[in-house]
């Protein structure tokens, strides 16, 4: 099954020497300016971009792993993680180990491309990856500002690693039901979502989680694809989610992918030691009649 896999994906990598493995020298939300001065320092870039996207012009020595290896329909789910030997396959395809500094470098052009950034940073992270970065202002920026861009697809030495994924970031259905009113239960999702208003089409009710607090993903990002300031971030969090580090929280949205935005920003960015992300989401929860949610009302 894992040799099928690894034939199914065009990986590149650059093939240097790995550089100090620890997360804290590498930021968690990366600068095209600090990437381009480290690029030379054993840091494996992931541009999730589509294959075509990639072959046009990368970043120097940028491997290829579009988003929809990262994150796949299951059970009937949409942006689902991987079976667990998949996603093993992936990052030992990649050359990606634990002890990796890997920077997400993809799209910002939409909401759901900044969310795949996040996601992918997400799912390494919950693999055990320890270092890992996204590029602020994505390849675009790099692009903008006429960084070097190569052609050149250097491939991988694949790695073979017995991977312990981090389940304390992961929720599921169960969890949020039996913690519902403990954990502070955190939507993502744009207001009219969380009010009840709107919902997309495969998510079965309107409404929110019963008991979930409002912090939209998509004001994360300034009008370009960039992260908002750190003290922007933290003022938005803080008032929502109260400055206990330690405070239980579950982020999730429709299908698991926008909630990571909170969730990269809450852990990564600013300290929060027990965040999960509900992979399912609303999609996952609304279809379970039992499942309490809310509609019309702010609490």
């Amino acid at each position: 099954m894992r040799t099928m896999c690894r034939a199914l994906f065009v990986l590149i990598a650059i093939a240097i020497a790995p550089g100090p493995s620890t997360a804290a020298d590498l930021p968690a939300i990366v600068t095209t300016e600090w990437l381009e001065k480290n690029v030379q320092t054993g840091l494996t870039i992931v541009d999730i971009r589509k294959v075509e996207e990639y072959r046009e012009g990368h970043i120097p020595g940028a491997i290829n792993v579009f988003y929809g290896t990262w994150a796949m329909k299951r059970g009937g789910l949409d942006n689902e993680l991987p079976a667990a030997e998949d996603l093993a396959d992936v990052l030992d395809a990649a050359g990606i180990r634990p002890e990796s500094r890997v920077v997400v470098a993809g799209k910002v052009d939409t909401v759901p491309d900044r969310a795949n950034n996040t996601r992918v940073a997400w799912t390494l992270a919950y693999a055990g990856v320890g270092a890992v970065g996204i590029l602020d202002g994505g390849y675009a920026k790099w692009q903008a500002e006429k960084r070097a861009v190569s052609t050149e697809r250097p491939r991988p030495a694949p790695a073979t690693v017995a991977w312990k994924p981090r389940t304390e970031i992961f929720a599921d259905k169960a969890h949020v039901l039996a913690r519902r009113g403990q954990a502070l239960v955190v939507d993502t999702r744009m207001p009219d979502f969380f009010f009840g208003v709107a919902k997309l089409d495969f998510v079965d009710r309107a409404g929110r989680v019963a008991g979930a607090v409002s912090l939209p993903t998509p004001w994360i990002f300034e009008k370009d694809g960039r992260f908002k300031s750190v003290d922007d971030l933290r003022a938005m969090a803080v008032s929502v989610v109260g400055n206990d580090p330690g405070r239980e929280i579950i982020t999730y949205c429709d299908t698991g992918r926008l909630a990571t935005g909170w969730w990269w920003v809450l852990t990564r960015v600013l300290g929060y030691q027990n965040v999960r992300m509900y992979d399912g989401s609303s999609q996952d929860y609304a279809r379970d009649s039992s499942a309490p949610m809310a509609r019309y009302g702010w609490q």
